[in-house]
């Protein structure tokens, strides 16, 4: 096993890493800029470094000083934790080219995965259901036209290098293309430096389901069920729950075989997550994209099949065999995560500020995954999420309960932060009736 890990990563998700890793009995080493060090993640490190100022990329994404970091500290591995390097192939090179291991991924995969078309190509290679689509960028605004008018109205624009919901456009017709076309091209250009656009059909009423998957240290790739993930607000995750109340036994072993086969395209190593779209009508389900990390959502398919994704990740990039027999894996149960940001409950919109009251609920079946505390300043320079709120039953019905009662109990003043939405939600019929999509909080609002 690894002996010592630095988490390149801050916040609730570097917390969880370093909880797990001293745990096994791994030095855990944090990184991190000004504007954190008062976070409970540094304090909780068995080690801290300081890189860099607030801005991210002067820390965060600084690979040149978290290189230096692990190298002062005698850091054996780098865990990337979600966002920031997580998914730049580059940096995973370099890590493992300084005689370091990386815990996730190998970079082919990442770059693989990383452009969307490329994606889709090589998924509808191996057999993966693709949504009608665009196999090559559309080069430029006609090739666009012509690409949406073959495929049918409404279409997706999406940024070929976006991910976490960003760089997405919907056009209902060519005068709607004409100005989402340039609007995500020049998102692409600005945030991921590259302005490739694809052109994929849009599907109005549609659930966004996912499957976690786990390529293990002998070759194998499992999968470790599906989550549900169509409580969003602009193309962004707010709730998630495992199992999917939409998905039959039967659709599950489809979806289930087709993220295994993902997954074995591109020799997948380490914890990944096949992104699909999933048409309640007709069961159909469509490959969106492969996330090559940790999801943020990753607690609930914990809670399901009883396993700490984080110990699986750090033995799979050990070397050694997972904890469970993967010809018996059996969930049970089911589990909801809801991300309390800070971030007003109507718009949605950020609001930083100096936290005052900071308390947690607690009790059975009730996790709560927190990047502050009490007295820590919530700054502008970062995600908004303050912290996963997870619950489990052995039934839905038991997890929602656990839920409003966990809801009610977190107290937090301060920050603007959205507990009231989901306090609001738990009392939708059409979400407690488990028959909602992607549109439910447009709905709501």
């Amino acid at each position: 096993m690894i002996e010592s890990l630095l988490v390149a990563n801050r916040g609730e998700i570097a917390r969880r890493i370093i909880r797990t890793a001293k745990r096994l009995g791994i030095r855990a080493i944090a990184v991190h800029s000004e504007a954190d060090a008062d976070l409970p993640f540094v304090a909780e490190a068995d080690e801290a470094v300081l890189i860099g100022p607030p801005n991210p990329a002067l820390s965060y994404r600084n690979t040149e000083a978290i290189l230096a970091a692990a190298k002062s500290t005698g850091a054996q591995a780098i865990h990337p934790g979600y966002g920031f390097l997580s998914e730049n192939a580059e940096f995973a090179r370099t890590v493992e080219a300084s005689g370091l291991i990386w815990v996730g991924p190998d970079a082919d995969a990442i770059t693989a995965m990383g452009d969307k078309i490329n994606a889709r190509n090589l998924m509808a290679a191996a057999g993966v259901p693709v949504a009608p689509g665009t196999t090559d960028p559309a080069a430029d605004l006609d090739a666009a036209v012509t690409a949406a008018a073959e495929i049918g109205y409404p279409v997706m624009v999406k940024a070929a290098a976006g991910g976490g919901g960003m760089g997405m456009g919907v056009a209902v017709d060519e005068a709607a293309l004409r100005t989402e076309y340039d609007k995500v091209r020049a998102f692409a250009e600005r945030m991921f430096g590259d302005g490739s656009v694809l052109i994929e059909r849009y599907f109005p009423q549609v659930r966004h389901v996912e499957v976690q998957i786990l390529g293990l240290a002998d070759g194998r790739v499992v999968a470790l069920g599906e989550r549900e993930c169509s409580v969003q607000r602009r193309n962004q995750k707010l709730v998630e729950e495992s199992p999917s109340p939409a998905v039959s036994p039967e659709l599950r072993s489809r979806l289930l075989a087709a993220a295994v086969r993902a997954g074995e395209a591109v020799g997948y190593r380490n914890a990944g997550t096949v992104e699909c779209l999933l048409n309640p009508a007709t069961d159909e389900f469509f490959f969106l994209e492969m996330n090559t990390r940790l999801q943020v959502e990753h607690p609930v398919t914990e809670y399901v099949y009883g396993i700490d994704l984080v110990e699986e990740q750090l033995r799979v990039a050990s070397g050694l065999a997972p904890t469970f027999d993967p010809d018996a894996l059996t969930p049970s149960g089911h589990a909801i995560e809801m991300r309390i940001n800070a971030e007003d409950p109507k718009r949605f919109l950020p609001g930083p500020g100096v936290i005052r009251t900071w308390v947690e609920p607690a009790g059975e079946g009730v996790r709560v995954d927190s990047g502050y505390t009490e007295g820590n300043t919530v700054t502008p320079f970062y995600d908004s999420l303050l912290a996963k709120l997870i619950v489990s039953g052995a039934t839905r019905d038991e997890a929602l309960d656990r839920a409003k009662e966990a809801v009610a109990a977190f107290q937090i003043e301060g920050p603007k932060n959205n507990v009231p939405f989901f306090a609001e939600l738990l009392t939708n019929e059409e979400f407690l009736s488990g028959a909602y999509d992607t549109g439910i909080v447009s709905r709501m609002r």
